[in-house]
Parts: C-alpha cells; structure tokens; sequence
C-alpha cells in the first residue's frame, strides 16, 4: 500500500477526521441532554456504557477525554458524557485535541503497518485472513459479553 503523499499530510488529513468527529458527538451529546430536558430522552443517555462513561467523566474529568482515545469502544461514550455533563470548553477542547493528536498518530503508523499485515495475508492466504478475521470479531465479541456482564452486576443494586 503505498500513499503518494507525506506521512505528515496523512497525520493530519485523520487529526481533522478524529477531530470533527470527536466534537460533532460532544455538541450531539450536548443536544440530546436538552431534548431530554424537554421529555424527548433518548435510550443512549440511560445505556450502561453511557452511565459507565459518564461515571468516569464525572470522577477523573479531562484527562480521560484523551486517554479515551487509546481505546477502542470507549471514546465515542466519553465524548458522549463530555458534552452531556456540559464539560466546559476550556477543559474538553485541550483534552480533546491531545487525545485526537494520539490517535491520529497510531493510526497514521500502526494502523497502516496493520492493514499492510492484513493485504499480506490476503494475498498470500484468502483463507488465512479469514479466519484471523473471525478470530478477531469471536475475542471482541467475547470481551464485549464479558464487560456486559461485569456491568451488569455492577449497576444492579445490592441488598
């Protein structure tokens, strides 16, 4: 795979994705929570990854903002939570912008030495791919089914 253009154009080409993405879910969040104000609540704001989400938010605050972009699966239910708690600008924007600096460059080197592995494979072994693939989505999808469980017994009240 070969990009005519320079590593640092590509960074920043995904910095400018991650980035509108990031804060188009933040000011979405942040609309949701007025409609809900108005008895128009959305089934997003009361899921349990959102309240885990906003449970961090509310104990570490900014901080997690960026490291949620070390995650995969976390990021768009802290931004989520950001924009609902109303975070102040002043706080999420610096935050926001180290975490989507940090992603943008994971994903301009090891992102693509990742889907170089994957083109490889294919081209060696369709099958090989495949099935790596499926594991993958199998050990996601479990760790997800572990996680729902974990919540679970955490959200429900004890005696």
């Amino acid at each position: 795979m070969a990009w005519n253009t320079h590593w640092s154009l590509i960074a920043a080409g995904l910095f400018v994705i991650v980035m509108l993405r990031a804060n188009g879910t933040y000011w979405l969040a942040r609309w949701l929570v007025s409609r809900a104000e108005h008895g128009e609540a959305s089934k997003l704001v009361s899921s349990p990854r959102f309240r885990r989400a906003q449970r961090l938010v509310s104990r570490w605050g900014a901080p997690v903002v960026s490291l949620s972009f070390l995650t995969i699966g976390l990021q768009t239910m802290v931004n989520l939570a950001a924009g609902a708690s109303r975070m102040s600008m002043r706080s999420y924007l610096p935050s926001v912008t180290v975490g989507c600096v940090m992603w943008a460059l994971i994903y301009a080197t090891v992102g693509f030495v990742g889907w170089r592995l994957v083109t490889t494979v294919w081209e060696q072994s369709p099958a090989l791919a495949i099935g790596g693939l499926l594991g993958l989505v199998a050990a996601v999808l479990g760790m997800e089914t572990l996680q729902r469980r974990h919540l679970v017994r955490l959200d429900t009240p004890t005696p």
